[in-house]
């Protein structure tokens, strides 16, 4: 009921940003504070920059992006593998990656996978009922951001990164 709500309001406008300069390692870690009984022993790799920048962005978004991207990637990975999230800052914009070792998005689902009530498939025992990508990708197209889905690479999997876009952060008042 509460994805269907925030859909709403996302689809409707009715939701104003609060953009505040963030670092990105801070609302990772808010996400995975309230996902802590959702991840019981799953490790999460945390793999950012210390150089990455601050960016402008609305917290408690951005965390619900982060949030329904892992709890992703803890219901459809095994139990004994990692999940990673990666951030890299070039051309302009900030790029973040949630990267699982479970069985990825079925083929030709990459994009379809982020519509509303849209699953990998449909006569799972996974429960869901595909709104959370669909609400990420509302709050990262709000905030001026792509999202995407893609293979991870060597070792199968899903890999589903974001981009927000990067602006020049304000100077800090001089000591004196």
């Amino acid at each position: 009921v509460e994805n269907l709500l925030d859909m709403a309001r996302l689809q409707s406008g009715g939701i104003t940003l609060n953009r505040q300069w963030n670092s990105i390692e801070e609302v990772v870690g808010a996400a995975l504070r309230l996902l802590s009984k959702t991840l019981g022993k799953r490790r999460v790799e945390t793999r950012l920059p210390a150089d990455l920048p601050l960016v402008r962005f609305d917290a408690v978004l951005i965390e619900r992006v982060f949030a329904n991207l892992i709890e992703n990637a803890v219901k459809y990975a095994p139990a004994g593998e990692v999940i990673a999230v990666e951030a890299n800052a070039a051309g302009g914009m900030v790029e973040i990656s949630v990267i699982d070792h479970g069985p990825g998005f079925p083929a030709g689902m990459e994009e379809r996978a982020f519509e509303k009530f849209t699953r990998g498939d449909a006569e799972s025992s996974t429960p869901g009922v595909g709104l959370g990508l669909a609400i990420c990708r509302a709050i990262v197209d709000a905030h001026g951001g792509t999202i995407r889905a893609l293979p991870a690479q060597a070792h199968g999997g899903a890999r589903v990164c974001f981009t927000l876009p990067l602006e020049q952060a304000p100077a800090l008042p001089e000591e004196g």
